[in-house]
């Protein structure tokens, strides 16, 4: 069912730091800051040759990268995320095999401009799983 692995987002408490190391640092392609508002953050995506990274920083006080960040003060790995062909029949499988879906259980607009779905971290060993519409 899941295709390449599309990005793996790290939460950070400082966005604008982290971007800069990675940019300065590593010498990585790194992209303008986007607003996500719809899921409460602001990403920055570090361009890879065979993947992406994704940086998350907080946006406004309801975001799940806020509390996040008091469990892991320093940041961390926050998710991976998985591309899949057609996100609906991944959906219903997924529902259909117990996985719980986040949410509501439709596909949001990801930061790409794609659908994508989170699914329950207990339901993976511990990891939060987005899938992204390939």
């Amino acid at each position: 069912m899941i295709g390449k692995l599309n990005h793996v987002a790290i939460a950070v408490p400082d966005l604008k730091a982290a971007a800069d190391i990675y940019r300065n640092t590593l010498g990585a392609k790194v992209s303008a800051e986007e607003e996500q508002p719809e899921h409460g953050v602001t990403t920055v995506f570090i361009e890879l040759p065979n993947t992406k990274i994704e940086l998350l920083g907080a946006l406004g006080e309801n975001s799940p990268i806020t509390k996040f960040l008091e469990r892991n003060p320093g940041g961390g790995i926050h998710h991976l995320c998985y591309e899949v062909d057609d996100i609906m029949t991944a959906r219903d499988k997924l529902v259909a095999d117990g996985i719980r879906v986040l949410g509501d259980g439709e596909p949001k607009t990801g930061a790409h401009g794609k659908p994508v779905l989170f699914l329950h971290p207990k339901d993976f060993s511990g990891t939060l799983v987005e899938l992204e519409q390939a």
